[in-house]
C-alpha cells in the first residue's frame, strides 16, 4: 500500500493544487493529512492563494481516501466544511505489519512520543520540518508542510511505499528519506 501524506495546508488552495497534482502523478491508495488545514493561524502569514473555502472544496472529493487529524489550527466549524472525519488528535493505521501514529504534533510530538514499540512509526506535522529519523527504536517522520515551511526548508509532502518513506519538494527531488 501506498501513502501520501501532506501536513500544514494553512488555507493555501494554491499549494493544495500542487500537492493534488503531486497525488494524481504518484497515485496513493490514501492521502493522509497531519492537521491544519484551512485557516493561516495567529502566529503565521497568510499562505499563497489563501482561500479556505475553496480548500474545503477542493479537498471533499477525495473523501473516501483521506485519513485525517486535527491539528492546533483546527476546529469544530472547520469539519462543518469537510466531508470526512479530522477532528481526532491522532489515528492509527496499520500498514504492512506496522502500526503508524498519526498526529499533528501539538501533543505528542517527536520530542514527547507516546507509548510504542520499537519498530513503530510515529508521524506528525506541526513544526514545518521535514523529518526521516529513528528515536529510541521508533521511526519518527515528518511530511513538512506544504504552504508555510520553516528554517528554509521547501515546500513538501512524503510517500510511504515498500518500506521507504521519503520527503519530497514539488520539484521531484527527495529532501530526506529513510527506510523502515
Amino acid at each position: 500500500m501506498k501513502l501520501m501524506f501532506i501536513s500544514d495546508i494553512h488555507g493555501s488552495l494554491y499549494w493544495l493544487d500542487k500537492a493534488l497534482e503531486k497525488m494524481q502523478e504518484e497515485q496513493p491508495d490514501n492521502l493522509v493529512i497531519l492537521g491544519d488545514f484551512l485557516y493561516h493561524g495567529p502566529r503565521n502569514p497568510l499562505p499563497d492563494g489563501y482561500d479556505p473555502q475553496g480548500v474545503a472544496t477542493r479537498l471533499n472529493p477525495y473523501s473516501k481516501s483521506i485519513v485525517a487529524v486535527r491539528g492546533n489550527c483546527d476546529a469544530e466549524v472547520d469539519q462543518m466544511l469537510l466531508e470526512f472525519p479530522m477532528m481526532g488528535d491522532y489515528v492509527m493505521i496499520l500498514h504492512e505489519g506496522r502500526r503508524i501514529y498519526v498526529t499533528h504534533g501539538h501533543g505528542f510530538s517527536i520530542e514527547n512520543l507516546p507509548l510504542l514499540s520499537q519498530g513503530d512509526i510515529f508521524i506528525q506535522g506541526h513544526t514545518h520540518l521535514p523529518v526521516a529519523d529513528v528515536k529510541e527504536g521508533v521511526y519518527v517522520l515528518n511530511p513538512g508542510s506544504i504552504a508555510l515551511p520553516k528554517e528554509n526548508n521547501p515546500n513538501s509532502y512524503a510517500i510511504l511505499e515498500g518500506g521507504l518513506f521519503s520527503v519530497k519538494d514539488f520539484d521531484g527531488n527527495t529532501v530526506k528519506s529513510i527506510v523502515l
